[in-house]
């Protein structure tokens, strides 16, 4: 891919140099606020912009005086890894009324703060809005008043304003993610990781109520990732007749030997007629009908608090650079508008167009037009409710489709957290499209060795949450055993094949198509699920398992970091794994504020080196007395991390000493994260789909025979869309020899990462959001 070189624009020309930022955190508090906070002061005075606190949300800037204050680089330094919001937030009457706004504006002027940046909920972004429509009136109110003069109302006679959307639940259109949710999911999920066993000893039935007055979100996605009986949301209501329904399932799985249930109940749950479902309601429900013994449990604000995850952590430094880049190209003439996230790109969008769609949702609830609702809230629900209705009702088997086909299902590579979950899904999935599902032991190895047996239904309960591959899984790649594999797959009569794994996963797939030539064995649809720690697989943005390792390495990074606290002047050289990729290192490094990070991607030399020590040794002098480094296993294979270590220790020396630390397979380990999870079963579920039309397409006069490139795929996340590509395609997009694609859109968060470290850098802008519209009715899908 080409980038059309005249087109790119360097933010190096967007200067700051004359402007005030104020930024405000308001409405309910929501983990990675603080990084969104962080990004903003830093990339703000980075381009020489003076940036203000505002303290207290709106209430702040009501009161003025101390409430607002100006940030420095350093007072943001340590608050990435803090949950809540640091600059305080309230609910404000007083903003609501025409007088609030009168003062505010006052306070803003004195300062001559003319941007506004917002982290918030929908009210808070409304009230923004507002508060800019009626600007030029306020200054006048207050030239009439003699509270400013006319010059102070020239100068600020522009307010602009950007949004960015912090709230655990979700529950604002046109973005896939808040800054928040993905923090929440972790408190919830850990709470139903250690609620299971509990209720497994006893064979025990529990009832959560979790957060979501308006919006399910956060109910539908725990349910998905922890795989729980029954869900209730506000916008899937119940049909009359739920609760015998409800009981049937609950003792039917009790009688396919699950030891457990677990329903999830939103706490705006309610019936078909606008009823509130309560958990009590629920309790009552299952033991007077079934007799079990049931528990409630609330998690209540345990949601909202905690350390924010890897994701929020990065979604909230790249949603406030992109903030800040949005306010120093505002123009009288743009709309206020939010950044935020679509795919795995970022995007700007008008506020009062996501917001009026915000409230339609609210509005077609509120008129029990449930579909539309849905349709509303946006891509990323609606693929979750419609993977949760695959997944959770299980059909008679008189009414599934009698397809007669058999699907294999096998882990490739090293185990990555979430390949359970895509097993799980897959194998549930291809039960109800009505094909028999084979489970392949330990990779091709088990392949070629006959270790197939067929995989039901109830065999694969309780997988989500668990960590590594209980399929097992071999590198062996299957070239070498070919007429081995070829002859299993006719005693099996197997005619497609699900391959979950990494690189090796890939490559085994490539050269079973490359194989269909000598052997018509292999003419049969085959599809690859990227699932590795190390996101080095070419054709997709993300991979099964990076999450949960992201995560394992910056909750690490985090406590490194803290044992510094009282020692002061500490540097830590940490080594990531990933092979020749360098996304754990980099990633991890933006997520846990490092100051430098060593990849293969980006060659350095010992001038780098060099540099980094001596920014390393003027950091010192500052209130900051740590420094964090991270290096990447195959960076460089002279420069190891003892060699960076004993340069860092020698050249360091009278300033500050080091440590090193090698993190090793603690980044494989360990129960898979929320977005693992979810993400395994969403790719798994459509996998199975595809597989099962491409059966139908190849199945000719009683054989499966499939031989063109588009019957071997791989799916993968390309910006903004899951996408089927074959994978003799993606080998010109390939670098073998180190195990990584060419082009990694990743490398383009590098710069960020600099730029919070406090390093000069050039940072490509021009693919920073243009200004979009909310796309509201989309057509039907065409696959």
């Amino acid at each position: 891919m080409a980038k059309r070189q005249d087109t790119k624009k360097f933010f190096e020309n967007l200067s700051g140099a004359g402007k005030s930022i104020g930024v405000l955190t308001s409405g309910g508090d929501a983990q990675g606020m603080n990084a969104a906070v962080r990004a903003v002061v830093r990339m703000g005075i980075y381009v020489g912009a003076k940036v203000y606190f505002v303290h207290e949300g709106y209430q702040g800037m009501v009161d003025g005086g101390d409430n607002i204050e100006e940030a420095s680089w350093e007072s943001v330094s340590s608050m990435l890894q803090v949950g809540g919001t640091v600059i305080g937030s309230a609910r404000c009457k007083e903003f609501r009324s025409h007088e609030g706004r009168l003062k505010a504006a006052h306070h803003l002027v004195q300062r001559d703060i003319t941007n506004l940046c917002v982290i918030g909920g929908d009210g808070s972004l409304t009230g923004a809005n507002l508060f800019r429509e009626e600007w030029s009136g306020l200054l006048e109110e207050l030239v009439q008043q003699g509270l400013i003069d006319e010059k102070a109302a020239q100068n600020n006679s522009e307010l602009h304003i950007v949004g960015m959307v912090g709230s655990i639940d979700n529950d604002f259109c046109g973005t896939d993610m808040t800054i928040g949710t993905d923090s929440a999911l972790h408190r919830i999920i850990e709470v139903v990781d250690a609620i299971m066993t509990t209720a497994q000893s006893h064979q025990r039935t529990f009832v959560l109520e979790v957060m979501g007055r308006h919006c399910g979100y956060l109910a539908l996605v725990s349910a998905l990732a922890c795989g729980a009986d029954w869900v209730l949301i506000p916008e899937m209501p119940p049909e009359d007749g739920w609760e015998e329904q409800m009981c049937q399932k609950l003792s039917e799985n009790r009688a396919d030997k699950k030891r457990l249930n677990i329903i999830i109940v939103a706490e705006g749950a309610i019936d078909s007629h606008n009823k509130p479902i309560t958990t009590d309601h629920i309790k009552e429900l299952v033991v007077s009908c079934l007799g079990f013994d049931t528990r409630v449990t609330i998690l209540g604000h345990v949601q909202r608090g905690g350390t924010p995850s890897a994701f929020d952590r990065i979604l909230a430094s790249r949603m406030g650079v992109e903030a800040v880049l949005a306010l120093l190209e505002a123009s009288a003439s743009t709309p206020a508008c939010v950044v935020s996230l679509c795919g795995n790109q970022a995007v700007r969008l008008p506020l009062m167009e996501c917001v009026q769609m915000t409230q339609d949702v609210q509005k077609a609830m509120d008129e029990k037009n449930f579909e539309e609702a849905v349709r509303l809230r946006g891509r990323s629900f609606e693929n979750n409710l419609n993977t949760y209705k695959l997944l959770s009702y299980r059909k008679a088997d008189s009414e599934l489709p009698n397809s007669s086909f058999n699907v294999a299902v096998l882990n490739v590579g090293a185990p990555a957290a979430g390949m359970n979950a895509a097993v799980r899904s897959a194998v549930r999935v291809g039960i109800t499209e009505g094909h028999k599902m084979f489970a392949v032991n330990d990779g091709f190895e088990g392949f070629y060795k006959g270790q197939i047996k067929e995989i039901k239904w109830g065999d694969v309960g309780g997988w989500t949450g668990q960590g590594g591959s209980i399929l097992g899984t071999k590198r062996t790649l299957p070239a070498k055993h070919l007429d081995k594999i070829a002859e299993q797959i006719r005693i099996h009569n197997i005619n497609a094949l699900l391959v979950i794994g990494g690189f090796e996963a890939f490559e085994c797939l490539l050269q079973l198509y490359e194989a269909r030539t000598s052997h018509e064995d292999f003419c049969i649809p085959m599809c690859v699920l990227p699932a590795t720690i190390s996101n080095n697989v070419p054709g997709t943005d993300l991979s099964i398992g990076a999450d949960t390792s992201l995560n394992a390495i910056v909750e690490t990074c985090d406590r490194i970091k803290q044992s510094a606290s009282g020692t002061k002047r500490r540097v830590f050289i940490i080594e990531t794994m990933g092979g020749y990729c360098g996304y754990l290192a980099s990633v991890g490094g933006l997520a846990a504020g490092a100051d430098a990070v060593y990849i293969y991607e980006e060659p350095f030399d010992i001038r780098d080196l060099q540099s980094n020590v001596e920014h390393l040794t003027e950091k010192m002098k500052t209130g900051i007395q740590r420094g964090l480094v991270l290096r990447n296993e195959n960076s460089n294979e002279n420069f190891t991390t003892d060699f960076i270590y004993q340069l860092y220790s020698e050249e360091g020396k009278g300033v500050f000493d080091c440590r090193k630390n090698v993190l090793g397979h603690m980044q494989q380990g360990g129960a898979p994260s929320p977005f693992d999870r979810n993400f395994g079963t969403k790719i798994a579920a459509k996998a199975i789909q595809w597989i099962s039309r491409k059966l139908k397409e190849s199945y000719k006069e009683g054989k499966v025979f499939a031989n063109t490139e588009d019957t071997a795929c791989l799916l993968g996340m390309r910006r903004r869309a899951m996408v089927f590509q074959p994978v003799v395609q993606l080998k010109d997009q390939t670098d073998f020899v180190h195990r990584i694609p060419k082009e990694q859109w990743w490398l383009k968060l590098r710069p960020l990462m600099k730029i919070l470290a406090k390093y000069k850098t050039s940072y490509d802008v021009s693919d920073s959001g243009q200004l979009e519209h909310v796309t509201r009715v989309r057509p039907k899908k065409v696959d």
